[in-house]
């Protein structure tokens, strides 16, 4: 932070003379700069320093203490909600308020005596205004001659080491690792259709399409598991449609499960592309102005370190609790500046959260979402009823014990004598990917069930995929075995592509009782524009939505004809 000298040369000139009052400095008759080197030389003597200090109330020094406490800088938007408002007045406002004698707060009986001041600083959410104590003027003060020196030790901005435990928690749900088995159908989803992204999520159609193949079918998860593919460099985007990113994706998909979480976990730590303030259930972001410039990653990460010292390492506490904590030391976790008005967003009745008594609806949902919502999906946090509690991968993921890296207990396929596959969740997900691709899909479990069929063997030959290399595969999978014998077969049959081509139409049909009426039928203009093909001496297609004008017009013509569904 600036001393005391250019603290002073950036202090609008109509205050030094207030300044100079207070601090019993001589500056009459002399320029600006002059006036400011004597200012500076008089604050900065101990003896004077010593008797402003002893003149200040109680409150004031205390105020003076718990910024000292915060490492003698706070940001002005915590300061001004803890000790109030600072006007900024000119030379002729000065005159007529006297906030020497009569300052609006605590905070502006301060800073008019010249013990603080503001100036921006960069921080992570961006440039903001602190009120700090000139690092030179705080060292003549004398600060430890009063009982609020112990706060020296406590300060104000730290986290307590951790919020009360709790010993019973109801309706725990414990987080598993089935994102890394969501993150492989996914992939297997991209690969097969390539879908259009419709507004950096999946279409509709898309979702209806996949969501019975996930093991976690909460629709919010499934947005999540786009963009942490997208930011682990699993997935691409390319003219709008989302694809597996084919070296990248095999690594991941071939890594052990351990490894595969803590992947997932640490792109969504720095993930730019997942914005989790979007996604929190009853708040709407309006497009445009500030938040353009929202950097999900600079919240999350605050978030984090908040969360590594504050919260238990392996009891359950409570997320109420949590959240008051950060409420009472860093609230601006996410606000460049504290800024609590720029903001536009909306609750489900259409109402603007703004202000600071909108911090539980905004930032208190936004933490509660990022320890139930990506937290317990990626596996990190076990959840309950108004209650958490790190996993062994949570507590790895904050930096409180080595990444776990449990063994992985090998198993191996069933497949039926109908082309039935059974794929349970130990079998790596690089093979299941694999069977994914030139099988039919049949449900999501422990296990997994694909089908091989002629439908699914036709499919994997458009993406490259031949009959001898399916055979190959699940021999591997099967230790070697010899195929069900309906299995082998089938994929003997297309072996080399299939031996002929046919087509499969619904067709209406007109039959009649006897040849002449047929012939009557085709030899009657009226008739016959609604009629295809002959079929026999008998029977003829119906063109296609046309047969109810058809039964109306063969009444017409005299002809009674009987509708079978």
């Amino acid at each position: 932070m600036k001393n005391i000298y250019r603290t002073l040369q950036d202090t609008d000139a109509g205050m030094l003379p207030l300044l100079a009052k207070f601090w019993k400095a001589n500056i009459s008759g002399k320029d600006a700069t002059a006036a400011i080197d004597t200012l500076a030389q008089v604050m900065l003597n101990r003896d004077r320093a010593e008797q402003v200090w002893s003149a200040l109330t109680d409150e004031q020094r205390g105020v003076l203490q718990m910024l000292i406490g915060s490492g003698g800088r706070m940001p002005l938007a915590k300061f001004s909600r803890l000790f109030g408002e600072i006007r900024q007045m000119g030379a002729a406002q000065i005159e007529r308020a006297n906030p020497l004698d009569n300052p609006a707060s605590v905070a502006e009986g301060l800073y008019y005596r010249g013990l603080i001041s503001q100036a921006f600083e960069q921080a992570d959410t961006g440039p903001r205004v602190v009120v700090y104590i000139p690092p030179d003027l705080l060292d003549v003060l004398p600060v430890r001659q009063t009982s609020y020196s112990n706060l020296q030790a406590e300060p104000v901005e730290a986290m307590p080491a951790a919020v009360e435990t709790l010993t019973n928690v109801q309706n725990v749900v414990t987080a598993d690792t089935s994102i890394v088995d969501d993150m492989t159908t996914l992939l297997a989803y991209l690969q097969l259709h390539a879908p259009l992204l419709d507004n950096d999520n999946l279409a509709p159609a898309d979702i209806a399409a996949l969501l019975p193949y996930l093991l976690k079918t909460h629709k919010s998860r499934l947005p999540f598991l786009l963009a942490v593919g997208i930011s682990a460099d699993l997935i691409e985007v390319q003219a709008g449609k989302a694809y597996p990113k084919r070296a990248e994706a095999r690594r991941w998909l071939e890594a052990p499960r351990a490894a595969q979480v803590r992947k997932l976990a640490e792109s969504w730590r720095s993930s730019t592309v997942y914005r989790d303030l979007w996604h929190v259930p009853g708040l709407h972001p309006d497009p445009g102005g500030e938040l353009d410039e929202y950097d999900p990653a600079v919240a999350r990460e605050n978030f984090l370190e908040l969360l590594a010292e504050g919260s238990p390492k392996q009891d359950w506490w409570s997320l109420e609790a949590f959240i008051e904590t950060v409420k009472a030391t860093d609230p601006d976790f996410q606000r460049p500046g504290g800024d609590y008005e720029s903001w536009y967003i909306r609750n489900d009745e259409g109402e603007y959260l703004q202000g600071f008594e909108s911090w539980e609806a905004v930032e208190g949902a936004l933490i509660e979402f990022y320890l139930t919502g990506p937290m317990h999906w990626l596996g990190l946090v076990d959840r309950g009823e108004d209650a958490a509690r790190l996993t062994a991968y949570g507590r790895a993921f904050l930096g409180h014990a080595p990444w776990p890296s449990p063994a992985e207990p090998e198993d191996k396929i069933t497949l039926k004598d109908d082309g039935t596959i059974l794929v349970s969740r130990k079998i790596a997900r690089v093979d299941r990917f694999q069977i994914a691709r030139f099988a039919s899909w049949v449900a999501a479990g422990d296990p997994y069930t694909y089908k091989v069929d002629a439908n699914s063997v036709q499919r994997a030959a458009a993406q490259g995929i031949n009959a001898g290399h399916i055979s190959s595969f699940l021999s591997r999978m099967l230790n070697e075995q010899l195929l069900p014998p309906t299995v082998a077969r089938l994929l003997e049959s297309w072996q080399g592509g299939p031996a002929a081509a046919v087509t499969l139409e619904r067709l209406m049909v007109l039959r009649t009782t006897a040849p002449e009426t047929m012939d009557k039928i085709l030899d009657t203009p009226a008739l016959r524009r609604y009629l295809g093909a002959r079929l026999g001496p008998m029977a003829v297609v119906v063109r296609p939505d046309q047969w109810e004008a058809l039964h109306e017009a063969l009444g017409l013509q005299g002809i009674q004809a009987e509708v079978i569904e």
